[in-house]
């Protein structure tokens, strides 16, 4: 079966799940932002079938999550290291924890965001980095930016783009 590819769609979101969409690639991710480097390591942190594992670290060194680096000549053996663009990736995985302790973790969290100085819990939220007022609020909208196509401005049009601040 033929993977859908988004990496052409209009929409930032279906661009950015054409490179991290995958459970898998979101899970390296995260052991990388952890610390972890080798093929080994991932491989034990994951229990991934070799083959899928290679798959992923060479589709995140290709979409510029990772770097390749070799560590040892005979046998070649690489280490992954995380760029600047991996780095981005860190607050949309701590975002997913606190979602997932909030909404899928009836038993309590089994990971914590604290404060590194003092211990106390952090409750993470999204804010604009030039005001910083939380962008969950009436006061932010999506809008079409200046690269939208005519759908993608008609889409935004008729949705009210309220993504920001909708509640059920």
């Amino acid at each position: 079966m033929q993977r859908t590819r988004f990496s052409a769609m209009d929409c930032p979101i279906a661009r950015s799940l054409d490179r991290v969409g995958e459970w898998w690639s979101i899970l390296i991710l995260r052991d990388a932002l952890g610390g972890m480097t080798r093929f080994e390591e991932f491989q034990k942190s994951l229990k991934i079938a070799p083959n899928m594992l290679t798959r992923r670290l060479n589709a995140l060194v290709e979409a510029g999550f990772l770097a390749r680096r070799r560590y040892s000549e005979h046998p070649p053996r690489h280490e992954y290291i995380v760029t600047e663009r991996g780095r981005d990736f860190r607050p949309i995985l701590i975002a997913l924890i606190a979602f997932g302790n909030r909404h899928f973790a009836p038993e309590g969290a089994s990971v914590s965001i604290v404060d590194a100085v003092s211990g106390a819990p952090a409750e993470p939220i999204l804010v604009d980095r030039l005001t910083g007022r939380p962008l969950v609020s009436s006061e932010f909208e999506l809008i079409a930016g200046p690269a939208a196509s005519e759908a993608m401005k008609a889409r935004m049009a008729k949705r009210a783009a309220r993504l920001l601040t909708s509640s059920v």
